[in-house]
C-alpha cells in the first residue's frame, strides 16, 4: 500500500473568507470519507494514493465549477 499527502489551494484564495470554489473543492474530498485540514495558506489531506488520486479530480471539478482560477497540487508519496 502506498500513503500519500496532498497540499492543495484554491485560488483566489482570501485568509479568513474561502470562497465557494474552496468550499465545494473541501466539501469533494469529504464526501469520500477524507478528512481535510484547512490551513491560512491552504488545505492538506493524507491517505491511500488510489483514494487520493480520484479525489483530486473531483476536488479540481468542482473547485472549477464554482469560480476557481487556479488549483495548486503537491502530491507526496511515501511507500509502507
Amino acid at each position: 500500500m502506498t500513503s500519500c499527502r496532498i497540499e492543495f489551494v484554491i485560488e483566489p484564495f482570501v485568509d479568513g473568507k474561502p470562497g465557494p470554489y474552496v468550499q465545494s473543492g473541501i466539501d469533494a474530498m469529504s464526501a469520500r470519507g477524507l478528512d481535510v485540514s484547512m490551513g491560512p495558506f491552504g488545505s492538506s489531506v493524507a491517505g491511500d494514493v488510489d483514494d487520493l488520486a480520484e479525489a483530486i479530480g473531483a476536488m479540481v471539478s468542482a473547485a472549477a465549477n464554482d469560480g476557481a482560477k487556479r488549483v495548486l497540487v503537491e502530491v507526496v508519496m511515501d511507500a509502507t
